[in-house]
């Protein structure tokens, strides 16, 4: 009896969707699968984590690709559709350190030749951000097109072109100087 009921408990795990199998970091989920509005492609959960700094938690980033993958040359010269989701837990951050924030990230992990060719495209990029306070959700999305798309709280901010733009900001993440270790290993799902 006792075998027939565990037998009966799996079936029924195994025809719950697959959002209930999804990943939860301090109380946030993250579905195991997405659809993509723009390319219309289904991404899967490649990994997440928590970016802290000193003791505060400021976000949990999560990395959704076409299929998981580790490799880091293959997911940043990828031309696939590719989505990072931050969502905030820190109580608020100010604009100007979301911008000095995200400088900084790119500065670490461009020569500077690779930094001035894509001023433009990092000022426009720090122009879509204002104040973000905890709960705020932002979305990365990296089209097939090259175009990056910048969501927060489900409204478009900013649409930039590039595929080396888009390198240039996943670099921010997984590149040589990651803003937080491991949360790079995290989003690769190597933690």
């Amino acid at each position: 009896m006792k075998k027939i009921a565990t037998l009966g408990v799996a079936a029924c795990m195994l025809l719950l969707p697959a959002y209930v199998f999804a990943l939860q970091i301090k109380g946030v989920k993250f579905p195991e699968q997405i659809t993509q509005e723009a390319s219309q492609q289904k991404l899967v959960l490649n990994g997440a984590g928590v970016r802290a700094k000193f003791i505060f938690d400021i976000y949990i980033g999560a990395l959704y690709l076409p299929e998981r993958s580790d490799s880091i040359k293959k997911i940043l010269d990828d031309g696939s559709p590719r989505r990072v989701v931050m969502h905030f837990l820190y109580d608020e951050i100010e604009k100007k350190k979301m911008h000095s924030a995200w400088t900084e990230g790119f500065e670490d992990n461009l020569t500077d030749a690779q930094f001035t060719g894509l001023q433009s495209e990092i000022d426009t990029f720090n122009a879509a951000f204002g104040n973000i306070v905890e709960g705020d959700v932002v979305i990365i999305d990296f089209l097939p097109d090259s175009n990056t798309v910048v969501r927060i709280n489900n409204t478009e901010k900013t649409r930039i072109s590039g595929a080396d733009f888009q390198r240039a900001l996943l670099s921010i993440w997984l590149g040589e100087s990651p803003v937080d270790g491991r949360l790079k290993r995290a989003m690769l799902g190597r933690e």
